[in-house]
């Protein structure tokens, strides 16, 4: 109980930044637009659409309907529990294979890692917070041979994101490896794991409807997954977050790398770990889009790993302590001072389309940032909540396969139905320049000359007021 107070103290105080902005990153804003248009009766994967797995959604549409939908603060309190959760299940991992010290220093070196990216990544209830606890919840079970359960968590995993399916590897071969015990698991736990993995998988997809899931979290992104003609953006961004999480975590990476790479040294820490961190360094690479949240599913293992590397070096200890304190320290700071320049121009935006719409108004905003609906309290004219959707177009691809053809499947189509069946009130173009201007996107450009006109500018978004068609 004493760990679990201390452990619960400093999850609160390394995410006190969370709370002190409206909006932290677009994810948390898609994921609050989201909520309000399923609470207003917007089905999943059909009018209202993503390409992430359904429980954040849902996380943040019941959160809203007990809490209000104005404040993200009962989301950023879940991402609280959800941390608190991972370190408590991390710490008992380590406690039940090296004892009670090592227990602490896991639960805790977590949380003061668990920063240790921009705080944009780290700070904002989003998809890479909420994945970590499943995934460290299905390691802990197969550690204990509770394969059912160990199953339920893979699947968790991957129903928050896609990429947190790949915990099922070390899942697996601790299922393998099991069969050496003196009362080796059998079929029966084999088929106990896949029933955990697949059931609840198959019953979400029946839920929301098979076609549209499959789509939406699986076939319908191959453009967006793809790093094709943006290789040096998305190689130089990666190398840019694992450096800074490997200078926040040097503590634990340091000894990790030199016990991976000492003659017999990789061998005193269990196979498991080293699968584990391995299956999540192929999960942050997945996509090729390397954001600094991707990277947030690594850090359990890698100080599961360093703590175990660790026992072999005592005289490190207060080295790597002060290094871990000292380093989260500094990104709590980052945290409190980070610049707020995309959130005050969105908050601007905002507040000029409150005062030019009133609360039963339609919105388009033509950019990639939704929480721009959120902020201004107004509904999305349509199910595509950004840009990104009909052109491609990703915070870090740059302008590599941008445009029109590039868009989902069907999108167009859809999006057209949509402007016939209720045109927007107003449109928002906050494209800034980017490459899928309405100049660069024929089909937005006709809709804006034929049945809009500018009336207002602010930080270089342009909005335009739909003009009542003449009789």
């Amino acid at each position: 109980m004493r760990l679990t107070a201390v452990l619960a103290v400093l999850a609160v105080l390394v995410r006190v930044p969370s709370f002190l902005r409206p909006v932290w990153n677009p994810d948390e804003g898609y994921l609050a637009v989201q909520a309000r248009m399923l609470a207003d009766g917007g089905a999943l994967y059909d009018t209202v659409v993503d390409r992430k797995p359904p429980l954040l959604p849902w996380l943040y549409q019941g959160l809203f309907a007990v809490f209000g939908d104005d404040s993200l603060g009962p989301p950023r309190a879940a991402a609280v529990v959800a941390q608190l959760a991972a370190a408590l299940l991390l710490a008992s991992v380590a406690r039940r294979r090296w004892g009670g010290r090592a227990g602490a220093a896991t639960g805790a070196g977590y949380l003061l890692l668990s920063i240790g990216l921009a705080p944009e990544d780290t700070q904002a209830a989003s998809f890479g917070v909420f994945l970590v606890p499943w995934t460290v919840l299905a390691f802990w079970a197969a550690d204990r041979r509770r394969w059912g359960l160990a199953g339920l968590a893979v699947a968790g995993a991957a129903l928050t994101k896609q990429t947190g399916g790949a915990v099922l590897l070390p899942v697996l071969w601790m299922l393998w490896r099991a069969r050496r015990a003196p009362d080796p698991p059998g079929w029966a736990a084999a088929l106990r794991l896949l029933a955990g993995c697949a059931l609840p998988v198959g019953a979400v997809a029946l839920l929301t409807g098979p076609s549209g899931f499959v789509f939406w979290t699986v076939t319908g992104s191959g453009s967006y997954a793809s790093a094709s003609g943006a290789w040096g953006v998305a190689l130089g961004r990666g190398l840019g977050n694992a450096g800074i999480l490997a200078a926040a975590g040097a503590a634990f990476a340091v000894p990790a790398l030199l016990a991976a790479f000492r003659p017999g040294g990789a061998t005193r820490i269990a196979a498991d770990l080293w699968v584990w961190l391995a299956a999540s360094a192929l999960g942050v690479v997945f996509g090729f889009q390397f954001y600094g949240h991707y990277f947030l599913q690594l850090i359990p293992p890698l100080v599961l790993v360093g703590v175990g590397a660790l026992r072999g070096r005592p005289r490190w200890w207060p080295a790597a302590v002060a290094w871990t304190v000292l380093a989260s320290a500094a990104f709590a700071v980052w945290g409190l001072t980070a610049p707020r320049t995309e959130l005050d121009h969105a908050e601007a935006v905002a507040a000029a389309v409150r005062a030019r719409t009133g609360p039963g108004d339609t919105v388009l905003v033509w950019g990639m940032h939704p929480e721009q609906y959120w902020l201004a309290d107004r509904t999305p004219a349509s199910r595509y909540l950004t840009a990104g959707f009909l052109t491609n177009f990703s915070g870090g691809r740059g302008g590599a396969r941008v445009g029109e053809r590039y868009a989902v499947p069907g999108a167009w189509r859809t999006f057209g139905e949509e402007a016939a069946l209720r045109p927007a009130d107003l449109i928002v173009d906050d494209s800034r320049g980017a490459p899928y201007a309405p100049a660069l996107t024929p089909t937005l450009r006709r809709m804006l000359d034929t049945g809009y006109r500018p009336v207002d500018t602010v930080g270089g978004a342009v909005l335009y007021a739909r003009v009542p068609a003449s009789r």
